[in-house]
């Protein structure tokens, strides 16, 4: 019986060593119940004590980006903006003098650390404490999972000095929403405390704002648990939310507990914390598999794909915002949303110089109730500019200024007839510009013919 046992056991993936954290002291039973109902253990360092909960979980597994999703995710981070070969290994790239430190921590994964907080309140403030900070790292091909819990407020230093070090050995960190709320409460508190300086960041990713370019034309709310629901496959994670706490709660139950309360809701708090952190890294790989220039796309919902479409034009791909916009609309994107993809693929095909592609796409939406008047109105400068038909370019702008007219005058927006009347007088111009062009051309062979003449003579 041993001997198979011993060959199942051989059959088990290899994994690395974990992280060497620094022990933990166990908690006494009688003194600290909160510490046995966590599964905590008791930190130290010359500031205090707080409590310490350590995981690691086997999923999400672990996320290696490539150099063009970290390209893209970084060309609007805050922090420092790098360059990354987006056909290399972004862990093996040279970094140049002077920037060795920022892009060995952002091209290696294993140097990121996702970062979610519990506060006594969500309005910020001075007086606004992050009593649970959890932190997440990858580790051993999972997630290795630290979170470090207030049982008073006087333990704040103590917490404050871990996750300096913490961010020290990991400076690129990813949050959700992180840039508006966590990382400024965090950074007011290292500042509060007039001892501890907050530490410096290589990069920050605040994946909020890519999943809602990615997801809200489908989902509405684009909240993590929605997402981890629609979009991630959260059963297939083990990312179970069954009787999780409400956020709206999480502050009274904290203030609860510090008033004598039970600290038995907490338990459910530090289990909320743990499957955000979960969801993030597992948000993270989905991100960055729709980002990487290899990644199918086969398999997406043809609403993602218009978003990514946008996302991708924003950040100056127009060739494969191109691509993902025509797959959306080719896999069955919903009525009210092919006419702004089709004047996504017109306009793109325009900046790419493919005028004749973006008159046939101009022409198809010509005749749209909402949409029509821009079509008429690039359809005048196609023919005047590209294909010097006048005539053409004319009838064009009178079809646009009548659309124009249908629109009515009436409009709660103090500014919209402002723009109404400059608007019907930039077409107005053009009017008259194309009839004065097309009365010269005409013109021009009656000329020509009597300078004939007059030579003759």
């Amino acid at each position: 019986m041993g001997d198979k046992f011993s060959r199942l056991a051989a059959l088990r993936p290899a994994r690395g060593a974990r992280d060497n954290l620094e022990a933990l002291r166990a908690p006494d039973g009688d003194v600290d119940p909160l510490a046995r109902l966590l599964g905590a253990g008791i930190a130290r360092n010359h500031y205090g004590e707080h409590l310490s909960i350590r995981n690691w979980f086997a999923t999400p597994e672990f996320v290696e980006p490539t150099g063009k999703a970290l390209e893209l995710l970084l060309r609007k981070s805050s922090g420092p903006q790098v360059a990354l070969n987006p056909g290399s290994n972004p862990r093996k790239r040279p970094a140049s003098q002077g920037e060795g430190h920022v892009c060995g921590a952002m091209g290696d994964p294993e140097r990121w650390l996702f970062l979610d907080t519990e506060t006594t309140g969500l309005a910020g403030g001075t007086g606004t404490y992050a009593f649970l900070v959890g932190l997440a790292w990858w580790a051993s091909g999972g997630l290795q999972i630290e979170q470090l819990f207030l049982r008073d407020f006087s333990e704040e230093h103590s917490l404050l000095q871990q996750l300096a070090e913490r961010i020290a050995e990991r400076p690129v960190l990813v949050t959700f929403n992180g840039k508006t709320f966590d990382w400024p409460l965090l950074e007011n508190r290292f500042t509060m405390t007039r001892a501890i300086q907050a530490p410096k960041l290589a990069a920050h990713f605040d994946l909020l704002h890519p999943a809602r370019a990615l997801w809200k034309l489908r989902l509405g709310s684009v909240r993590l648990m929605d997402l981890e629901r629609e979009v991630l496959g959260a059963e297939r994670l083990g990312l179970h939310r069954f009787g999780d706490v409400a956020s709206a709660l999480i502050p009274q139950y904290y203030f609860d507990y510090l008033r004598g309360g039970s600290p038995d809701p907490l338990a459910g708090v530090v289990k909320h914390n743990q499957m955000d952190l979960r969801g993030l890294a597992a948000l993270l790989g989905k991100i960055c598999s729709l980002l990487d220039e290899q990644g199918s796309l086969e398999e997406e919902d043809p609403l993602d794909l218009f978003g990514l479409s946008r996302f991708l034009e924003r950040r100056g791909e127009p060739e494969r915002a191109q691509a993902a916009c025509s797959q959306a609309l080719r896999v069955g994107l919903p009525g009210e949303f092919r006419p702004q993809a089709r004047r996504e693929l017109a306009l793109l095909a325009k900046r790419k110089g493919d005028w004749e592609r973006a008159a046939e796409i101009w022409h198809e939406l010509a005749g749209d109730s909402k949409g029509g008047m821009e079509a008429c109105e690039q359809l005048a400068i196609y023919y005047e500019r590209r294909r010097k038909d006048f005539d053409r370019a004319l009838e064009f702008t009178q079809l646009a200024l009548m659309k124009l007219e249908r629109q009515g005058w009436v409009s709660r927006d103090p500014l919209w007839h402002a723009r109404r009347m400059r608007h019907h007088e930039k077409l107005m111009c053009r009017v008259e510009r194309l009839r004065h062009r097309i009365n010269g051309s005409k013109s021009a062979p009656l000329l020509e013919k009597a300078a004939a003449n007059a030579g003759a003579r």
